[in-house]
């Protein structure tokens, strides 16, 4: 009974997994700017979150002023990391953009040592080095004007942004419920996106919004909170080398609905970062 229950979990949370890894060719084939797209995204998931919370009685109380805070900076940098990484997207194509995010785990561990007290492990130094190869591999043309090499920059900064959002929150998540995390961030984003309305065409609703409509439920709303909630079953780390094999789905999932074929060096540089990525959630396990 309890290896079942085990199982159910894992099996719900690699569903998670692949929702939230529709996000790469959902974001490459909405044609709306993309400042507009993630206005209506995060409007969208605050809707259904918001639902979500009534319905689950999740409390929406902040406890003090400076998570107010914290809550507004790490939604500024969710913001800028959503927008870089659909940028990303569109100028490289969804397994170049994918690979690049995931090389938020090693900037992550990178940075930990400068956000907290936690003192730099050598090994963070090595992995980085690796990843950095990785990204060598994935760029065969380093020409400024190149739209891949674009698309890899982004991808990177998108990666550096998600990397100081979970930073942010690494506190807050012991004290906040998931969701209603989730839920403060894209309400924010949602209020900090407005002018994007006014200065640029939003129109293609019309035609986009059933697709936005699953970014939004499916990839958003549904996928982080069964992923976050994945959380009581699993250790982080555990959690997080499931969560390394999005760009695996998402490449897969642009496969069918894209007709998108990586190069082979795509497949050279994403097998090292990823190798990275899972090594480092490996290795925090056992520390």
């Amino acid at each position: 009974m309890k290896q079942n229950t085990h199982t159910n979990h894992l099996l719900w949370l690699t569903v998670a997994t692949i929702f939230i890894s529709t996000s790469g060719s959902l974001g490459k084939f909405i044609d709306m700017p993309t400042p507009v797209l993630i206005w209506w995204r995060s409007g969208l998931a605050a809707v259904f979150l918001f639902l979500f919370c009534k319905y689950k009685s999740i409390s929406l109380k902040i406890e003090s002023k400076k998570d107010r805070w914290t809550f507004l900076f790490a939604a500024l940098f969710m913001a800028a990391h959503w927008i870089t990484y659909f940028y990303a997207l569109k100028l490289s194509n969804v397994a170049i953009g994918m690979l690049t995010l995931f090389t938020f785990p090693v900037i992550t561990a990178l940075l930990e040592a400068v956000f907290t007290k936690v003192k730099l492990d050598p090994i963070h130094i090595l992995l980085g080095i690796l990843v950095i190869i990785g990204i060598y591999i994935l760029a065969p043309d380093f020409n400024l004007e190149s739209a891949q090499l674009q698309g890899i920059i982004l991808g990177l900064l998108s990666a550096l942004c998600y990397a100081i959002r979970l930073l942010l929150l690494k506190n807050e998540v012991k004290k906040y419920n998931g969701t209603m995390l989730m839920f403060y961030q894209v309400v924010i984003m949602t209020i900090v996106l407005i002018p994007a309305l006014l200065f640029m065409d939003s129109s293609n609703i019309g035609s986009q919004y059933p697709y936005v409509l699953v970014l939004a439920l499916l990839t958003t709303a549904i996928g982080h909170t069964m992923f976050i909630n994945s959380l009581k079953y699993f250790k982080v780390s555990t959690a997080s080398i499931i969560a390394s094999t999005q760009p695996v789905f998402g490449i897969i999932i642009a496969y069918f609905f894209l007709n998108e074929i990586p190069a082979s060096n795509t497949f050279i540089g994403g097998s090292l970062i990823l190798a990275t990525v899972i090594n480092e959630s490996i290795r925090s396990k056992k520390t």
